[in-house]
């Protein structure tokens, strides 16, 4: 017997989502029945081909910078004009600077920068999405779904990248408070921590024959993983099947975070 995981009449916004694990998340989403506003940065052409590809009776891309809690507000209210309402957020827009770094040479820019994208408006997206669901009438029984991308990182830290590290953490001590928070309005908060996905923002690290090699050895399925393998775990915890479940941290990694 098959079990669809729909998502019908469901309106959700992606953010990041013209690459990678967001550009996959728009593909089953758009797939499983909703409609869904993705945001992009520079990838105009990238974008727009995939609201072509989606339907863009049903996918559409808004151009957004995502570096700080005000510009978050913009996004929100774009979102809604959209569709009219607004029953799912993914936050999964983010910056991993590739470079290693000592604290003792980090800059203060390097440090605001990453959490003013990975962090501050990730607050805004979630500030204004949770005003905008409890203001308008449910579809279904749940008020709304919020899932926060964070990452193995954020959980066992990683040396040399102290700034994604502490962002990242920070998403899953959100996810923990606002869960509890919420319940009682019926909005569902988790998160979804990837480990080394092949996407562009990886790849220069995944590439190079040092840190690549490293890098496999430290997963126990042997392999990185593939954006759809990131989007199929965010879907099932936008849907009826994911019901009894929130607050939670769904670690998707091949094992690796059992390792560190």
């Amino acid at each position: 017997m098959s079990i669809p995981l729909s998502l019908s009449g469901k309106v959700a916004l992606i953010t990041g989502g013209s690459r990678g694990i967001g550009a996959a998340t728009v593909r089953l989403f758009t797939a499983a029945g909703a409609k869904v506003v993705f945001t992009y940065n520079k990838a105009r052409s990238q974008a727009e081909a995939l609201a072509k590809e989606c339907g863009e009776a049903n996918c559409r891309p808004i151009a957004a910078s995502l570096t700080s809690a005000d510009s978050a507000q913009k996004v929100i209210a774009e979102s809604v004009k959209q569709f009219g309402r607004l029953d799912i957020l993914v936050a999964n827009h983010g910056v991993w600077p590739v470079e290693d770094v000592a604290i003792e040479n980090m800059t203060n820019d390097q440090w605001r920068s990453t959490l003013s994208i990975n962090l501050d408006a990730v607050f805004g997206l979630v500030k204004h999405t949770v005003a905008q669901m409890k203001s308008q009438p449910r579809a279904g029984s749940a008020s709304g779904h919020i899932v926060l991308i964070s990452s193995t990182s954020g959980q066992r830290g990683e040396a040399f990248h102290c700034d994604y590290s502490a962002s990242k953490g920070a998403l899953i001590s959100m996810v923990k408070g606002l869960s509890t928070e919420l319940a009682s309005a019926g909005i569902y908060v988790n998160s979804v921590a990837p480990g080394w996905v092949d996407t562009d923002m990886s790849r220069e690290a995944l590439d190079d024959p040092k840190s690549g090699e490293e890098i496999r050895r430290t997963i126990p399925l042997g392999r990185v993983g593939k954006p759809e393998e990131i989007a199929g775990p965010v879907l099932f915890l936008c849907t009826g099947y994911a019901s009894f479940i929130t607050g939670e941290i769904f670690n998707v990694n091949g094992g690796a975070v059992l390792t560190g």
